[in-house]
């Protein structure tokens, strides 16, 4: 699991990633419904905002975790990161490849994002406490770009010790392939953006156990 959570969150091994363009409803209140169902950790991805922007976005976000004691993990931006007072990140392998060792240890989550067993190989020597590794499955999201499958999955879990967690059209249809990969849980974008209930449907994943 991720390096540290709050009681709540051991029930789920899924991570939210944001995407407010795919929100049916207000961006924010998407928010505090997927947090109060208590995913394994938010992570704010929003990739196309400038630093600013995101910061302002990522702040609202962060305060609604911390009301309801889910993790949130930031991505892209350290500096926002450490001004807002959280020490959980998560980079593109380029980025932390550049980033100083020691703003790397300001972050007791951190993690990368990877695509090949040599990544996340990397990403763990460099201090990630978890991965992400895909896409496993073809997803609307890498249209015309084939999964890399689970036999992928399988290399880069035997291939490092931090928990990894699938990325990639993971769906309640297919996250028990994902689990018996040896994968600690599974990245979820789409579903939680669109879904008409946030808790029902992470239980959906849990009643796969």
């Amino acid at each position: 699991m991720i390096m540290y959570m709050y009681k709540e969150n051991r029930n789920s091994d899924i991570l939210c990633i944001t995407n407010r363009k795919l929100c049916r409803e207000d961006f924010i209140t998407r928010m505090r419904k997927i947090a109060a169902a208590h995913p394994a950790a938010v992570v704010v991805r929003e990739k196309e905002l400038l630093e600013k922007e995101y910061m302002e976005l990522a702040e609202k976000i962060l305060n609604i975790c911390r009301e309801q004691e889910t993790v949130c993990i930031l991505h892209s931006f350290p500096e926002a990161a450490l001004e807002l007072g959280c020490d959980s990140l998560h980079l593109p392998l380029p980025v932390l490849m550049k980033m100083e060792p020691g703003k790397r240890q300001s972050f007791r989550v951190l993690g990368a994002s990877c695509h090949s067993v040599e990544d996340a190989v990397l990403a763990e020597k460099l201090g990630c406490t978890y991965i992400t590794a895909g896409h496993i499955f073809d997803t609307d999201c890498k249209k015309g770009l084939p999964g890399r499958g689970l036999d992928f999955l399988k290399n880069v879990c035997a291939g490092v010790s931090v928990p990894v967690y699938a990325i990639g059209g993971i769906s309640p249809a297919n996250i028990s392939k994902v689990r018996e990969a040896g994968a600690a849980g599974a990245c979820v974008m789409s579903g939680l953006m669109v879904c008409e209930d946030p808790e029902d449907y992470l239980q959906e994943f849990k009643r796969q156990e």
